[in-house]
């Protein structure tokens, strides 16, 4: 089973078709004040998208809520986060989980530690958060993964306490009746991702990939998120670019990415990344008119 992952053929021209098969399924990204300037949701995503909706430190939880409720009614599955360290208590979590359900069915979730440095209570990370017994019953439960590391964590630059935790995540996988998969942070680079799930699968860890993807944008404000995110060795890809006078003043598009990995994907079916996650940086209808136009059926617009 190895030489499945092995990489293989990479530099292949990119095909359409491998491009829109592996677009197939997306999700997105989406944050109470984003999703606001949407006016229907079925105008742009394809029936069934899944929705996740990002927890802001200080969004109040009826805002997510009611943006869950707004997006389910639309037809679409959500996926709200819940981050670790900004949940105060077991109590609390269990009042959030209660109202998602109660009001927009939620049978999904997004745990992760979360962007603050100290936590606000007795949580400090996504493990404690599946022990807790409070998501039993939930479809699917993901989990955040760092193709480039996450020094937050491995302070020294490695990755053995994600891979310890990763493992972790792997093992409570295969007693849980939720399905489980690892959703990224956005990356802009193929190699280093294709690096990083070979490395995954080395060490046991099978859960599903669902690979993030920064979506169209200005230069400038994806280097602004990228900085801010902590993805690193990447965004050299968009600081070779924005030495190009040529290339300064035109929006990004995930174009080159996405089809290298689709194109890997096509050559390597076995290989772990299963679907792509969008981060909507440049606003969620440019996104969803460049899945459109570059991922044919898979990108059709739900009332189309």
């Amino acid at each position: 089973m190895a030489l499945s992952f092995f990489r293989k053929d990479s530099k292949a021209a990119a095909s359409p078709d491998h491009l829109e098969a592996f677009l197939k399924g997306y999700s997105i990204e989406v944050m109470p004040r984003t999703a606001e300037k949407v006016e229907d949701f079925r105008a742009l995503l394809p029936k069934g998208t899944r929705v996740y909706i990002a927890h802001i430190d200080g969004t109040p939880i009826e805002e997510m809520v009611a943006t869950a409720k707004r997006i389910a009614g639309e037809g679409f599955d959500v996926m709200p986060h819940f981050p670790a360290r900004i949940i105060a208590d077991k109590a609390t979590l269990a009042d959030w989980i209660a109202r998602y359900q109660g009001e927009a069915g939620v049978k999904q979730a997004l745990l992760l530690g979360g962007g603050v440095g100290t936590p606000v209570g007795d949580y400090d990370n996504s493990m404690q958060l599946l022990e807790s017994g409070l998501f039993d019953g939930f479809d699917r439960l993901h989990v955040a993964g760092h193709p480039e590391g996450n020094k937050d964590i491995d302070k020294d630059g490695g990755d053995a306490i994600v891979m310890q935790a990763l493992k972790w995540k792997q093992d409570f996988s295969e007693r849980s009746d939720a399905k489980m998969a690892i959703a990224t942070q956005f990356c802009f680079e193929a190699e280093p991702v294709i690096a990083w799930a070979n490395h995954l699968a080395a060490a046991g860890v099978h859960l599903p990939i669902h690979i993030g993807v920064a979506g169209p944008a200005k230069l400038q404000t994806l280097i602004k998120f990228a900085i801010s995110c902590g993805v690193g060795a990447s965004l050299r890809v968009l600081q070779k670019r924005a030495m190009d006078v040529t290339k300064l003043l035109l929006p990004y598009e995930p174009t080159e990415f996405a089809s290298e990995l689709a194109t890997h994907k096509a050559a390597n079916p076995l290989f772990g990344i299963e679907q792509v996650h969008f981060f909507p940086l440049g606003g969620i209808k440019t996104n969803a008119a460049w899945v459109t136009e570059h991922g044919g059926a898979s990108g059709v617009p739900a009332n189309a």
